[in-house]
């Protein structure tokens, strides 16, 4: 009996201290601890790499389209009653080509050139910017955490909206830099047509602009500028992201940034015509 109740203490005994040293055990980590640093979040596409692709493309787009250019500012600017076949588009190419040559083609092609790689960049980069200013809005109320556990995916509202805020900053660079073109290439349709040229060059026709009516003169058409690009950036970079997503669809490998080089160009190409459609009658003004 004692002997028994000796084992009965002793096992009483063993079973307190295992009921003691039982909380002493490290409990394993909550499943939701293990689970929070899985995925990082993306991170944006860099501001810098946007400008320098923005002006790269910028000097392309103008060695290409200047032609073209030349002959819109001169149809433009022409009276109501000089419609006529010479005054078409292949009409002044070919005058153009055949008076002054492959040069006369990119009369005034020094301003727009020297401006565009800045232009450009500063387009792209602001577009960026605008981007995130939209998504910080989008994401307001949610904390550090939440916002690196959840992706945002900007809609094509807020892209349109980033286009609208990058045109504000690129209209610095763009007003003066359009203002000296489109004098240098009216001049060049005067000169063709007997008239005396008043301006050397890109320095020399800013100078007297300044000269003449100061900052002001040199900014002059900023607010037709403006609304040319405001809405010819939200048609430009809203229509650009939707063929983009359309494009992406169709092809086998989808996922962002798969697009081949063709169907990025068919993108560009549609959304430039989206923002002249929506921008020409500013332009024309302007």
């Amino acid at each position: 009996i004692i002997m028994s109740l000796a084992t009965s203490s002793e096992s009483t005994s063993t079973m307190a201290t295992k009921l003691e040293t039982k909380p002493n055990i490290p409990a394993s980590p909550p499943p939701a601890l293990e689970e929070k640093a899985v995925e990082p979040s993306p991170k944006s596409e860099s501001a810098l790499k946007s400008f320098i692709s923005g002006g790269v493309g910028g000097a392309c787009c103008v060695l290409v389209g200047h032609p073209l250019d030349l002959v819109k500012v001169r149809m433009q600017t022409a009276s109501a009653g000089a419609a006529t076949s010479s005054n078409s588009v292949f009409g002044m190419l070919s005058n153009t080509l055949r008076k002054e040559g492959v040069r006369g083609l990119y009369r005034g092609v020094s301003a727009p050139l020297t401006a565009v790689s800045p232009m450009f960049a500063v387009s792209f980069w602001s577009y960026d910017i605008g981007q995130r200013m939209v998504k910080a809005y989008g994401q307001r109320g949610l904390t550090e955490e939440e916002k690196s556990l959840q992706s945002y995916s900007l809609s094509m509202k807020e892209m349109c909206m980033a286009g609208a805020i990058s045109a504000i900053p690129t209209t610095g660079i763009t007003a003066p830099t359009e203002r000296i073109k489109c004098l240098l290439q009216v001049q060049g349709d005067l000169v063709e047509k007997g008239g005396k040229a008043k301006y050397s060059g890109m320095t020399d026709c800013a100078k007297q602009v300044l000269k003449e009516g100061g900052i002001q003169s040199l900014y002059k058409g900023t607010v037709a500028t403006l609304a040319r690009d405001i809405p010819g950036t939200v048609a430009y970079f809203g229509t650009y992201e939707l063929i983009k997503r359309e494009l992406t669809k169709l092809q086998p490998n989808n996922k962002k940034g798969d697009l081949s080089v063709g169907a990025v160009l068919t993108a560009g190409g549609v959304a430039g015509m989206a923002s002249c459609m929506v921008g020409i009658s500013a332009d024309v003004i302007k």
